[in-house]
């Protein structure tokens, strides 16, 4: 058996995944057809745009057929960056309702 023969994979699921963004894209226009506004808003959109993003990277970028080691290295650095973005946002909204308390004012 040869070693170096690339496994195919059936073109079945890539019509599933292209439906699967069509309808996520058409989601993610209905947030701006219906006028949705304010952090549902983007909270929406921010959602849509990670799962796309999820479906192209681990089925069309072949993600998830790789070994875990390689999975891990892609996926922990940007989880960790989320991770101290929110932690800095947090820090950002203590010290800004700290002065308020303190200082009285912005």
């Amino acid at each position: 058996m040869d070693q170096t023969a690339e496994q195919q994979q059936p073109l079945g699921i890539y019509l599933k995944i292209w439906f699967l963004l069509f309808v996520l894209s058409t989601m993610s226009y209905m947030v701006d057809f219906f006028q949705v506004q304010g952090y549902m808003r983007w909270t929406l959109i921010i959602i849509f745009m990670l799962l796309k993003a999820g479906l192209i990277v681990s089925i069309f970028m072949h993600l998830t057929w790789e070994r875990t080691a390689l999975k891990l290295t892609l996926l922990l650095p940007p989880i960790a960056v989320g991770l101290f973005i929110l932690m800095m946002m947090i820090e950002g909204d203590y010290t800004f309702l700290s002065r308020i308390v303190f200082f009285g004012r912005a």
